[in-house]
C-alpha cells in the first residue's frame, strides 16, 4: 500500500468535512468519509478529541479570565467542566457566578450556578459542581 497516495485519493474522492453531514446514503459522516452511524469512533479517538477539547478550553478560559489560573485545581475544573459543556462563550454568560468566583465568594458562586436554565437541564451535574465549588475539593 502506498499510504500517501491513498490518502490523497481519498481526500479527493471523499473530501474533508470538519462538521458532521449526511452522505449520499443518508449516513451521518465526518472527516474523510467516516460513517458515524455504522462505525462511530474508537475510545482512543474519543480520548484524543477530549484531550484537544481540554487544551482548547483551558486556553480560552485562562485568556478570558486571567484570575482563573489562581484558583485551585478543583475550582478550575468546575469552570472547565462548564466550558466543555456550554462552550466558553456559554460559561462567560454566568456573570454573577464568575464575579463571585473572582472575589473568592465560593458559596455565592455555587448558589448563582444553581439559579440557571443549565441547572434545570442537568441538575445532578450542577449539584456536584456546586459542591465542588463550595468545598474546593473534588467530589
Amino acid at each position: 500500500m502506498n499510504r500517501d497516495a491513498l490518502i490523497n485519493q481519498l481526500l479527493s474522492d471523499e473530501g474533508l468535512r470538519l462538521k458532521p453531514y449526511r452522505c449520499t446514503e443518508g449516513k451521518l459522516t465526518i472527516g474523510v468519509g467516516r460513517n458515524l452511524d455504522d462505525s462511530g469512533i474508537t475510545q482512543d479517538e474519543a480520548m484524543y478529541m477530549l484531550a484537544n477539547d481540554l487544551r482548547r478550553a483551558y486556553s480560552e478560559v485562562s485568556a478570558a479570565l486571567p484570575w482563573f489560573i489562581k484558583l485551585n485545581d478543583a475550582r478550575q475544573n468546575v469552570l472547565l467542566n462548564m466550558s466543555i459543556q456550554l462552550g466558553t462563550k456559554g460559561l462567560l454568560k454566568f456573570k454573577q457566578t464568575l464575579a463571585h468566583v473572582q472575589a473568592g465568594e465560593y458559596n455565592q458562586a455555587a448558589t448563582a450556578m444553581g439559579a440557571s436554565q443549565w441547572a434545570r437541564q442537568t441538575p445532578a451535574r450542577v449539584k456536584r459542581l456546586q459542591d465542588q465549588m463550595r468545598s474546593g475539593e473534588f467530589s
